[in-house]
C-alpha cells in the first residue's frame, strides 16, 4: 500500500492489520454455549454466591487464593471447555465499565482459545444492550495485540465468540454487541496506525490508507502534498515539516449522513508520525522510543471517521489530520524562526519540541474556515499533561462549557477518563513574542494550559474544546480494555461525542 523508500522491509506493508478480513470475529450472544468454545468465562464478585455450574464453592476458591477482587483470574482444571473464573469485585460496584474490563482480562486470560464464551454478570442496573456493548468491546480490545513485524507471531486469532445471555435479552444484547464491534474495530485501527513504527507509516504512507480506504467507510478524502500546502500558507506544517526528508500531508476527511440533522462538527487531530524534537533533540530515552505513537491523535481521528456510516450517525463531520515527522536537519526550522499560520498569524519557535501546536494551527484555521458548529482536536502535546493526571486520564480544555460537557458526557459510556483543566487566560501573557505575533511556548509553569491557549488563537471564536492525550496513548501493561502499547484513546470517545453531538449556539 506503500511506496516509501524508507521501508525497512521489502515490499507492501498494510499497517492496519485490524481490517484484514481473517480478522473479522463472530461476535453474537447465546442463550447456551455451543460444544466449539474453547474456553469460557465467568464473573465471579467478591461478595456474592459463586455462579452455578463453577464446581467450586467461595471457601474452595479462597484455598487457592481467588477471591473475585477486580482483575484476578483462575483457570479450572477440568474437562473441555476451560472454565475461567474472573474477578468482578464487588457486586454493588459491578457497571459497564467493570464488564468492559472484566471481558478484555477473560478474553486474555483465553489466548490460546480461538473460540470462547463468556457468561455475563447478572446486574440489573446495567441493560442489555450495554453489556452486549461493553462485552464486545472488552473482549475485542483485549485480545488485541500487534504482531505484523514477528516473523513468528505467537498469538492465536480469535475467530468467535460467545455471550450467554437471558433469552428475553437476546435482541439488545445482539444491537450492543453491532455497536460494541465497531466501535472496537475503530480503536484498533487507531492503535494499529500508532503502534506502526515510522519507517513504515509515513505521512504519505497515512494519506495513500486513507484514499485507499475511504469508500469502504462512506467518506470522501483529500490530500494535500507539500505544493499544496504551499498554496493554502500551512507554515506551521511546513515549518515543522522542513528537516524531514518525507513531505507532509495534510489528509481532510468528510463524513455526510444521509440524514443531516444534528450539525456540523469538525475534528483535528496532531499526526506527528515520529517526533525526534528537531533541533531541540529529545533525551534518548524510553519516552523517545514512544515517539513514533505522537500521531496517536490523528490516529483516533480516524479511526472514529471509520465507525460513523456504521453506527448510522447524524452529524456531519469533517477531519483534519495535520501529518509530518519532526527532524533534525540542516534545513531544519530553528529556534528563533517565525512561522506564518495559514491565515496570517506569526509565530515565533521557542522551542521546536514544541511542534504539535504549530502543526496544529494550520489545521485549526482550516476547520474554522467552513463555519462548524463545534471544532474538537485531539492531540499527544504536552508532558505537562502526563505529569499532572497521569497515564489514565486526558486533558480536556475548552472554550464553550457546553461542548466541554458534550465531550465529557462521551467519557463515561466509553471509559476514556478525561477531567477538565482551566483556560486560564491570565496566563495568556506568557505567550507573548517581542517579534511575532504568538509565541509557540509559554513560560515553566502550567505547560498544558499554555498549550491549549495557544490553540485556542485559531478557533475564530467558535466553540473548541481540546483533548490532550500525552499521558492515555499507550499502556506500559495490559490493564482491562488498555492492551500493552498504543491504547486507540480518543477513537471511541470521538465517536460517542459525533452519535450524541448537538451544537451549542
Amino acid at each position: 500500500m506503500a511506496s516509501s523508500a524508507y521501508k525497512l522491509i521489502p515490499g507492501d506493508f498494510t499497517p492496519i492489520p485490524s481490517l484484514a478480513p481473517e480478522r473479522v470475529v463472530n461476535l453474537r450472544p447465546v442463550t447456551a454455549f455451543s460444544g466449539e468454545v474453547g474456553a469460557v468465562g465467568v464473573a465471579v464478585t467478591s461478595d456474592a454466591d459463586v455462579p452455578d455450574g463453577v464446581g467450586l464453592d467461595r471457601e474452595a476458591l479462597a484455598r487457592v487464593g481467588f477471591d473475585g477482587k477486580l482483575g484476578q483470574t483462575l483457570v479450572v482444571p477440568g474437562p473441555a471447555p476451560t472454565t475461567i473464573l474472573v474477578g468482578a469485585g464487588a457486586a454493588a460496584d459491578v457497571t459497564a465499565a467493570t464488564v468492559r474490563d472484566l471481558a478484555a482480562t477473560f478474553a486474555r486470560a483465553a489466548t490460546s482459545s480461538a473460540r470462547i464464551g463468556m457468561r455475563l454478570p447478572d446486574t440489573d442496573r446495567v441493560d442489555a444492550e450495554t453489556i452486549g456493548r461493553v462485552a464486545a468491546e472488552g473482549i475485542l480490545l483485549g485480545r488485541y495485540r500487534y504482531s505484523e513485524l514477528k516473523t513468528e507471531p505467537k498469538t492465536v486469532t480469535l475467530e468467535a465468540v460467545e455471550l450467554l445471555v437471558d433469552a428475553a435479552d437476546v435482541a439488545g444484547a445482539t444491537a450492543g454487541i453491532a455497536h460494541g464491534v465497531v466501535a472496537a474495530r475503530a480503536a484498533a485501527v487507531a492503535r494499529d496506525l500508532a503502534n506502526t513504527p515510522p519507517g513504515h507509516l509515513t505521512a504519505t504512507d497515512f494519506g495513500n490508507v486513507a484514499v485507499s480506504l475511504a469508500e469502504s467507510f462512506g467518506l470522501e478524502v483529500e490530500i494535500a502534498d507539500k505544493a499544496k500546502l504551499i498554496e493554502l500558507g500551512c507554515g506551521g506544517l511546513l515549518g515543522v515539516n522542513a528537516g524531514s526528508a518525507e513531505e507532509p500531508r495534510m489528509i481532510t476527511i468528510r463524513y455526510t449522513p444521509n440524514d443531516p440533522s444534528t450539525g456540523h462538527l469538525a475534528l483535528v487531530g496532531k499526526g506527528i508520525m515520529y517526533d525526534s524534537g528537531g533541533i531541540s533533540l529529545k533525551p534518548s530515552d524510553p519516552m523517545h522510543l514512544l515517539m513514533k505513537m505522537d500521531m496517536g491523535g490523528a490516529a483516533a481521528v480516524f479511526g472514529a471517521m471509520t465507525a460513523l456510516r456504521d453506527l448510522g450517525c447524524t452529524t456531519t463531520v469533517s477531519a483534519f489530520l495535520m501529518c509530518t515527522d519532526n527532524m533534525p536537519s540542516g534545513s531544519a526550522y530553528k529556534l528563533g524562526d517565525v512561522l506564518t499560520a495559514r491565515g496570517g498569524t506569526t509565530v515565533e519557535v521557542k522551542n521546536t519540541d514544541a511542534e504539535g501546536r504549530l502543526v496544529m494551527m494550520d489545521g485549526l484555521v482550516l476547520a474554522a474556515e467552513q463555519k462548524p458548529d463545534a471544532i474538537i482536536d485531539i492531540a499527544t502535546l504536552t508532558g505537562a499533561a502526563l505529569m499532572a493526571l497521569g497515564p489514565a486520564t486526558a486533558a480536556l480544555f475548552g472554550n464553550d462549557q457546553a461542548l466541554v460537557d458534550q465531550v465529557r458526557s462521551a467519557s463515561s459510556p466509553t471509559d476514556e477518563q478525561l477531567w477538565q483543566l482551566p483556560l486560564e487566560k491570565k496566563y495568556r501573557k506568557t505567550l507573548d513574542s517581542d517579534i511575532a505575533d504568538i509565541a509557540n511556548l509559554g513560560g515553566p509553569y502550567a505547560g498544558a494550559t499554555t498549550a491549549a491557549l495557544f490553540l485556542s488563537e485559531f478557533v475564530d471564536g467558535l466553540p473548541w474544546a481540546h483533548l490532550d492525550i500525552a499521558g492515555t496513548m499507550q499502556s506500559e501493561a495490559d490493564d482491562g480494555w488498555r492492551s500493552k502499547g498504543a491504547t486507540g484513546y480518543g477513537a471511541r470517545l470521538l465517536i460517542e461525542t459525533a452519535m450524541t453531538f448537538s451544537p451549542t449556539r
